[in-house]
């Protein structure tokens, strides 16, 4: 079976790098890492464990990453430090300082799994995976923000052009600030191949207006319940076409997706995503997406 490969976001989710928080996010200072009033280190790793297994649930492959004290609190966030093409891995450079060590655990982890490494961003360009979003497997959409800088979009277009792929890079609002996590990706939620969740608002308007040249139907996010979570009620996990985790308490974003015909599953996040400004699209980086 192919190892690695992911250029779709809601294809079937076949295998996914991951890591379970321990002591670095227990201890963490949130004045340091920018966390929220409901964070709670201890319960956020309860909270961890309920979602580790609605991912094992679907049947995807874990390829785990351990907490073993290094204080890269954020380090759950694997979506972010690397991105995963059909060629292997390309190892990104943080946007956020804190983060910067997150790359090595990335490579480590694809090194030991035998999975190829197909390039490297480099200073002074800085990518977010986050900020990086497939509208097909020719094209690569990319959210230039505080995270995600053009010199990194030009070395990310340098790199894949070689392999027929389109890089499109979009500007992103600066909205609550340099030191809130605002990525493409808190914006829009590919749900399947013509399905997303958006938060029209905030979207690049060519942007916007790309989704609808492509036929894309798209669902508004409830405003209150987007606002109400600092964006994560529209970071959802899909793990396979229309299937999608989602964070617990957001009844109308959950029931407009519904309506829709996707199948949601939820767990709580008040501690884990809410207060870490991080969802279950940024717990997990995917490295095998397939259609059946």
């Amino acid at each position: 079976m192919t190892a690695y490969g992911s250029q779709e976001m809601s294809a079937n989710l076949k295998r996914v790098l991951m890591r379970r928080p321990g002591a670095s996010l227990a201890s963490a200072d949130p004045a340091k890492w920018h966390y929220g009033p409901t964070f709670d280190g201890e319960k956020a790793v309860r909270q961890y464990v309920e979602f580790a297994r609605l991912v094992e649930k679907s049947g995807a492959e874990i390829l785990w990453l351990e907490d073993k004290g290094d204080g890269l609190a954020d380090a759950m966030f694997t979506h972010d430090p690397s991105l995963m093409s059909d060629h292997g891995a390309i190892l990104l450079r943080m946007g956020k300082p804190l983060r910067a060590g997150e790359t090595a655990l990335h490579e480590a982890a694809y090194k030991k799994a035998g999975i190829p490494i197909l390039g490297r961003i480099v200073a002074p360009g800085t990518v977010e995976g986050g900020d990086c979003i497939w509208l097909d497997a020719e094209t690569l959409v990319v959210g230039r923000g505080v995270r995600t800088n053009e010199e990194g979009i030009s070395q990310l277009t340098e790199m894949l052009d070689p392999h027929g792929i389109t890089v499109l890079g979009y500007d992103l609002p600066l909205w609550q600030g340099e030191e809130a996590c605002l990525h493409l990706m808190s914006v829009m939620s590919p749900l399947s191949r013509d399905l997303a969740l958006v938060f029209a608002p905030l979207l690049p308007a060519s942007f916007y207006q790309l989704l609808k040249e492509w036929g894309i139907t798209l669902i508004e996010a409830p405003a209150d319940e987007f606002h109400a979570s600092n964006g994560l009620s529209l970071n959802v996990l899909p793990v396979r076409p229309n299937e999608v985790i989602m964070v617990a308490g957001f009844p109308k974003t959950r029931a407009a997706m519904e309506a829709a015909g996707c199948t949601v599953e939820t767990f709580e996040a008040d501690a884990l995503c809410i207060a870490c400004e991080g969802g279950p699209t940024c717990l997990t980086r995917p490295v095998l997406r397939r259609a059946e």
